[in-house]
Formats: C-alpha cells, structure tokens, sequence
C-alpha cells in the first residue's frame, strides 16, 4: 500500500484448521475506515450475519490498530476489540492501553483476525518472522497475574500479552480482555473475553521490532516538540488520576448511588482519587507513549498479592463497585479491582450487576439460598469480593449475574426489570444521564450500548471546552438546545480517535482536531482536511449503526432504563432527560429515518450504500 503508518496487511488465524494468512490491506479501506474500530467493524460486517452465534466459532475476533500506533506520537499506544457481543447479542467494541498495541504492529501487522475455536486451550505467538499456535493447556485455569508471569517466563520479560482470566475461560458474558495484568489495562466493555475463551484461545503473545513508516517525520518530530509542554500540563489535570472527580460529580448527581437510586452520598470523598493519595496510592502508571499518567498503582490488600503493586481503581471503578454499592472502604474497592483484573472481568458491568443483586437481596428476590450463604447487604465490602469470585467462576448466583443484569433480570423475575440498569443490553458507566443532557442522548444513541466514551461529552459540558470542535461551549448543563449537534460532532470525534487508536485523554494536552489532523497527515501523507477527519468518523459511526440496524435494533433500543427517568431519593437534581424530543431532533441531525436507521441517501453520501 501506498499510504504511510500501516504495516500492510491483516493476520488471519483460523484455529479450527490451525492455519494462518495474511491479507493485503488496500489504501481504499485503510483512508475510509482509518484502523481501530473503523477497520475492526468493517472486516465484523463482513464476515458476520444477524444469525451468527457470538459465541460460536464462526464469530470473528478482531484486534486492530490504527496507522498512529507505534510512532512516537503522544498517547497512541493503544488497541481495539471488536466482536459480536456475548453480551448484548449485538456490536462489541472494546478499547486499551498498556503496551500490547504498539508491541503487536511491530510484528507487521494492522489487524489480527481469529476465527474458528481450537478443540483444546492455545496461545497464538507473533514476533514478526513467524505465526505460531502453540498448547496452552498449563495456562488454562491460571489468572490473569499468574499467566502473565508464565508467559514472560518462557518468552522473555521484553514480550507483551493480551489475555483471558477464568472468566474468559467460563464464557462470562462480562469477561474482558486484559493486558499489562498487574496494572490491569482492560479492553473491558461487551465481553469480548468470553469470545476469546469460546475458541480456547488464552492469550496473544507478541514480540515485535519492525519500524512503522513515516510520510514526514521531520514534521512529527516538529509537532512533537511544540506540543510536548501542554501536553505535559495536561497531566496535571489527571494529578488525582480519573477518581479525582469524585467530589464534583457526588455534588452534581452524577455518580452512581445505590443501584443509581440515591441522591447526595457524602462518604464520596473517602472513595476519592485525593484520598488514594494520601493513602494507598504509590506511583502513577503510564501507558506507551503516555504523557498523561491517569493510572493509578497502589498496594494489593489482603490475598495472595498482599503488599503486590498493582493498578488502582479508576473513576468508573469506583463509582460502581464503590458507591453504586454503597461501600466507602478505599482499600476494599483497590481489592475488588484487583479481582476484576485477576479473573478478567469488567469492573463497570460487574459492579453493575452486584448492585443489581443487592437491591434484589433488599427487595426480597433472591436470599442465601441463591448466594451460597452470602449476605448481600448494602455496603457490604465483602459481600462485593464475594460475588465477584461467583461471577468470575460461574457458580451460584454469579450463574446468573456473569449473564448482564438484562438476563438476570428476566431469570429473577418478579419487579427485577425495574431495577436493570442498561442501554441495548449493556450495563452503564457511573455517570448519570439526569446529570447532564448529553450524557443521556449519549448514553442511549452509542451504538455498544450505554457508553460514556462513544461522545465523551460529560467533561466538555458546563466544564471544558474545545477550541476547534466547530460548536460553541455548552454553559448550562440541563438546557437542550445545542446538544444534539454536540453530541453528533463528539461521536465522529471520539470514533475517530478509537480508529487511530490514540487515548481519549489526549485532548486535554491540546492533541485536538486540527493536531490530530496534521498528525495522521504526517504520517499517512494524506492531505485530510478538517471536513475529512469528520467525515471519516461519521462514516464509521453509521457503519456500526447498520451493523445493529441489521440486528435487529432501532428506536426503541436507543432509550434509558425506567430509573433514569424518576427522581433520585433523598434529594438531587430534579431533571429528568427529555428522550423523546432528544431522539427526534438527533435523528434529523444525523438523516436518518424516524426509527433510527440511517437512509440509503445517507449511506450513499459516506460510500457505504449496499454494506
């Protein structure tokens, strides 16, 4: 191929068979779908039907990078997953950082493809000169912490590995995909994990040195240098780490609060990034090409890994398996996050769904005969480590919960609906969609489900502002005018920083459009103008909206579960998010069609009609 930053082709791997290729990747499909996600979702339209299982072995599993992974620009280490959902039953899209992203593309490649399923557990092994399916067996049954130090043991410390835990191994529909194991660097969202323990796949272990080419790197080395000190002073945004907004968004009504029932939470603060660092907290984490730092390492708590530096709850973490839960023990959440990352489980659906399970313990739908004998009282730090250890290895009530809490509460029965937060199946992150306006038209119209990352808007309204977004600054938080064409103008943004695959946290160093759009310039040798870029990402939004259109999915999945649409008790904001009007006027921005599917006319406009 004629455009710089890509290595050229994609690696298929059929484990049924045990064989491998490699694919040719064209200029054409590289500059429409960019890398990432945009890439990944054009090769799972491809090669899937709404009929394919997710956890069948005809069901692509696809790793992808995008042509900035593996320069020395800032924040571009990371990678996407993207699959059908075990979870959802529709489009799953997962995202990290760590090490692994910039490791695999040396090895030559822009994506990874696995198909099929091995009839007993495997690793793949990738160092640029060879593809190698090797037994894994030893490995099976081994967290994640443990695997990885097996791996580096027999291929080196210099290898990188992304891998399953015991819950990918047990098909928990909430498994994730873990790098970096002690640090917990998580491809977490729509358990992608369980697809990778479906085809007995336990890790992808890859050692690569080739050299990503450049169009321009005199340019690169230039912006480099003129961008290097904000994006330095962006890192003192993330002094605290993601948690140190915990007290704002306690203050707001935005994190979650008892199953999202509660309103003002004061023990917040104990659960703050301020007081990880006053306690627990031992050094920040970075991942490759990192400027930032907003991973926190702190001191295991008990266990095995007693004393062990490990990676500390992020925001999200907290959030949902802290106050979601009503547990305000700092030092119990880092362990809960430790279990996550041990067993390879999502901390946000997880904590999700023992929130879930502790109302119904309050509301009397479940009791120890379901939970082996455990209490699921509200702050119940033990409680919480409890039930992630029956998620994890699928047993008593974690049978039920490791499904999402959309089919647990179906298994449970009774007035559970009302209480099963979701959007298309997916369990929230921990913020509120009665905080702010777009949140909630974001929440409900990202195409994976319930996503703050989709349009990461909560930080960009009445908070912080980009210059060259195109839209004015959005000053009050509950007002509706504007926010659609944020929302929408945010989405292409955000699909375009997952399908370079460069972290999100890049925009608060001044890594914004019109940088970004020199960057892929410099390196491609595109001439992208700005209209491009955002052409691009609207491009690749609409293309994972088809994928769920095909689904089976429209309007009447792009909505917010009942308890976002009632007030909180004990006090809080009284807004309540006009979804409807939200829907219709987005629909019209977007020119789709009055249930949510995007026209032929605007298909053909962004060259993908016939998909």
């Amino acid at each position: 191929m004629k455009a710089k930053g890509y290595m050229g082709g994609v690696l298929w791997v059929d484990l049924t068979h045990g064989t491998s290729e490699v694919r040719p990747l064209d200029d054409g499909t590289a500059e429409k779908y960019i890398g990432g996600s945009g890439l990944g979702t054009r090769i799972l339209c491809d090669e899937t039907t709404p009929a394919t299982d997710p956890l069948g072995p005809e069901n692509p599993l696809i790793f992808s990078v995008g042509p900035l992974v593996g320069t020395r620009i800032f924040n571009s280490n990371r990678y996407s997953v993207v699959s059908k959902s075990p979870l959802t039953g529709h489009y799953g899209e997962a995202n990290s950082g760590g090490h692994w992203g910039g490791a695999f593309k040396k090895c030559g490649y822009d994506a990874l493809v696995v198909t099929g399923a091995s009839a007993k557990p495997v690793l793949l092994f990738l160092d640029g000169k060879r593809v190698s399916i090797e037994e894994a067996g030893e490995l099976w049954g081994k967290d994640t912490f443990q695997t990885e130090a097996n791996l580096k043991k027999r291929y080196g410390e210099e290898v990188q590995a992304a891998l399953i835990g015991q819950a990918g191994e047990n098909l928990v529909r909430l498994a994730n995909v873990i790098t970096d194991a002690a640090h917990g660097r998580a491809a977490g969202r729509c358990g992608l994990g369980a697809v990778m323990g479906s085809k007995k796949l336990k890790a992808i272990v890859v050692k690569g040195d080739r050299e990503v080419p450049l169009a321009h790197p005199e340019k690169i080395k230039e912006l480099i240098k003129r961008l290097g000190p904000t994006m330095r002073e962006g890192a003192n945004f993330l002094q605290y780490g993601t948690s140190g907004g915990v007290d704002y968004c306690e203050d707001i009504g935005n994190i979650p609060v008892k199953n999202w029932h509660q309103g003002p939470w004061k023990p917040a603060s104990k659960i703050s990034g301020q007081e990880m660092s006053k306690t627990i907290l031992t050094r920040r984490y970075y991942c490759g090409q990192c400027t930032l730092g907003c991973g926190r390492v702190v001191k295991a708590v008990g266990g095995p890994y007693d004393g062990m530096e490990i990676g500390g709850p992020e925001y999200e973490t907290v959030g949902l398996l802290g106050s979601n839960c009503l547990v305000d023990d700092l030092p119990g959440i880092a362990k809960s996050n430790e279990l996550c990352n041990r067993f390879g489980l999502d901390t946000i659906s997880t904590g999700g769904v023992i929130g879930f399970a502790m109302e119904a313990w309050e509301r009397g739908l479940v009791g120890r005969e379901d939970t082996a004998g455990v209490e699921l009282v509200w702050g119940s730090v033990s409680a919480v480590h409890a039930m992630i250890e029956q998620i994890a290895f699928f047993r008593d009530l974690g049978k039920v919960l490791g499904q999402g809490v959309r089919r647990a509460a179906e298994v449970i029965g009774g007035s559970a609906g009302e209480f099963a937060l979701h959007v298309k199946g997916l369990e929230p992150p921990a913020h509120d969609p009665r905080a702010k306006v777009t949140v909630a038209l974001g929440f409900a119209t990202a195409n994976r489900g319930a996503c703050h990352l989709a349009a990461f808007t909560h930080d960009f309204e009445e908070a912080l502002f980009l210059q060259d977004l195109g839209l004015p600054q959005l000053t009050d938080r509950f007002a509706i005018d504007g926010k659609v064409e944020n929302v929408v103008r945010m989405q292409h943004l955000m699909g375009m920083l997952d399908a370079l695959t460069v972290c999100k946290f890049c925009v608060f160093g001044g890594l914004t459009i019109q940088p970004l759009v020199e960057v892929i310039n410099y390196v491609t040798g595109w001439s992208m103008d700005t209209d491009g870029f955002f052409r691009a990402g609207e491009r690749i939004f609409n293309l994972k909206r088809m994928f769920i259109n095909h689904c089976g999915l429209s309007r009447k999945d792009d909505m917010l579960s009942a308890r976002w649409l009632t007030h909180r008790r004990g006090g809080g904001t009284n807004f309540l998010p006009p979804i409807g009007e939200l829907l219709s006027r987005y629909y019209q921005q977007r020119g789709w069609d009055e249930f949510g599917v995007p026209t032929a006319a605007k298909l053909a406009e962004l060259g993908i009609a016939g998909s």
